[in-house]
């Protein structure tokens, strides 16, 4: 086997604060158990995640947004053993899948240099029916931008090759996760750390406190549901690619 499969790194690269927690915070529980280092890339500024009903949108209240969602996500990273969070404050709402964010995205997999990519699915599910909340516009952007980063960009010295003269040496991820795919291969078993997964969405007060309940219903169930035909009690459940 080779020294890069042995390297028990995994770099989850998502849109939001809480995207990590609703999608895939069991199996990185199981991950941290299992004595991986985990690091959470955050795309956006989470600046967005106000009150639906709001009417102060002024730059201090955003401001005041930004700073508790950060928090928040940093604890609910740290209930799951998340060795660091990277924001990469991108406007939230309005990420795109540029070279820039590609080549922010090659830094951090050619810095951390992880075996493991989790990332979000560039593509909408129809089957049965589209979850209009899990696609988000920048779950799609982040999604094609962290697959363009693995392939063929962090591993190719001749992409960004301003990286390369930085001293950041290509690195080939191994396998790759991606969350919300159209087509479902590969199925976690989450039974002993759902309370883990549950305790950690808890963090995010100002985005899950009024509706607690409801949600964490609704993720036992859908877990339940995905484990189910697995032998599974709770499950997570992802398209998983190897890459070469």
């Amino acid at each position: 086997m080779s020294e890069q499969i042995l390297n028990k790194v995994a770099l989850c690269v998502v849109a939001h604060a809480d995207d990590t927690e609703f999608g895939i915070a069991g199996t990185v529980a199981n991950w941290v158990r299992d004595g991986w280092d985990v690091y959470y890339v955050i795309c956006t500024d989470c600046s967005g995640g106000g009150p639906d009903d709001a009417e102060d949108l002024s730059p201090a209240a955003r401001q005041r947004t930004v700073e508790t969602r950060k928090l928040e996500q940093r604890a609910a990273a740290q209930i799951l053993g998340v060795k660091d969070v990277i924001f990469l404050d991108y406007p939230d709402g309005l990420l795109q899948p540029t070279l820039e964010l590609r080549r922010e995205i090659v830094r951090l997999i050619r810095q951390y240099r992880p075996s493991r990519l989790v990332c979000q699915s560039p593509e909408r599910s129809w089957a049965p029916t589209m979850i209009i909340p899990r696609y988000h516009p920048d779950h799609l952007a982040a999604g094609e931008a962290a697959l363009a980063a693995a392939y063929p960009a962090a591993q190719n010295p001749w992409d960004f090759p301003e990286l390369f003269e930085e001293g950041l040496k290509p690195h080939k991820v191994s396998e790759i996760y991606i969350t919300a795919a159209p087509i479902l291969n590969h199925y976690v078993d989450i039974t002993e750390t759902m309370d883990t997964k549950l305790e950690a969405l808890r963090a995010h007060e100002s985005q899950v406190g009024h509706n607690l309940e409801f949600l964490e219903r609704m993720l036992r169930d859908g877990a339940g549901a995905l484990g189910e035909p697995h032998g599974y009690t709770y499950a997570e459940a992802f398209h998983l690619t190897r890459n070469g």
